[in-house]
């Protein structure tokens, strides 16, 4: 028998874009471990374009912008399969299309857009789905590493996902009154996604990223995902309500004295 233990167990994935996705690289692991993966992508148009990539997996489309969307996915879910065992909420969206400009001019529509899609969707889904979870069932979001730090060129999307993470220990704490589902948060560095790319200036930082590591390189995507899918199993069954960070150390490494030594004396 597997440590993890996923043989039979089926979970929700939302949030695959394409084959870079956390989502994606979560749900090849779950499935190598044995367990029924089917998911959930935006619209009809992200449907086809990730068609090939999920072959005959199941898939439904679900806005979660729209709160009734987001219950009709949980009545369908029910519907084909009852109940689920998990579900990883992997979903991200920032409206940089005017730029990137300093926070205190962060647009109201553009924040509170980018908090009902990456962060209060978290409690919506969680809600839809709460009759429909096994007993034990596991619910991950895929988090940053560095809500406490002001990066610049992230604009207004640090304290987005602080409130993800919070959120997470929310639910964790209010379904506890009458139910086992767990809830917990995989809190990335840095990482080669689709998604990380349309952030500006985000190679610079992702290349600085990369010399704080203890290791001198970022964490891979497939290192989130083994600490995603160990969140989903039973494995984990003592962990509730954290944040578990999956950055190469880079948050205990900022007097590094190769960063120290480039940034004092830049021109050698």
């Amino acid at each position: 028998m597997s440590f993890l233990n996923l043989e039979g167990k089926r979970y929700l994935v939302m949030g695959v874009a394409n084959r870079k996705s956390v989502a994606w690289a979560i749900a090849k692991t779950l499935e190598a471990e044995g367990a029924e993966v089917i998911f959930s992508v935006r619209s009809a148009s992200r449907l086809e374009s990730v068609q090939k990539l999920l072959g005959d997996r199941k898939a439904y489309i679900c806005d979660v912008e729209d709160s009734e969307a987001i219950q009709s996915l949980a009545e369908s879910v029910a519907k084909d399969y009852e109940t689920i065992d998990g579900l990883v909420h992997s979903i991200a969206f920032a409206n940089y299309s005017k730029g990137m400009r300093p926070f205190h001019e962060t647009d109201k529509a553009d924040f509170l857009q980018a908090t009902a899609i990456s962060s209060f969707s978290l409690v919506e889904v969680a809600n839809a789905f709460k009759p429909y979870f096994s007993e034990n069932a596991s619910v991950v979001s895929i988090g940053i590493s560095s809500t406490d730090v002001t990066a610049e060129n992230y604009g207004y999307m640090a304290p987005i996902k602080a409130a993800l993470e919070s959120s997470s220990f929310n639910l964790a704490k209010s379904f506890s009154a009458d139910t086992k589902v767990r809830f917990n948060t995989v809190n990335a560095g840095p990482l080669k996604t689709s998604a990380s790319a349309g952030i500006p200036g985000y190679l610079e930082s992702y290349l600085y990223a990369e010399k704080l590591t203890f290791r001198k390189e970022n964490v891979q995507t497939g290192e989130v995902a083994n600490t995603a899918v160990f969140l989903l199993s039973d494995a984990s069954s003592g962990i509730n309500g954290q944040g578990i960070v999956v950055n190469a150390g880079m948050d205990r490494n900022y007097f590094d004295s190769e960063v120290v030594r480039l940034t004092m004396r830049p021109e050698k």
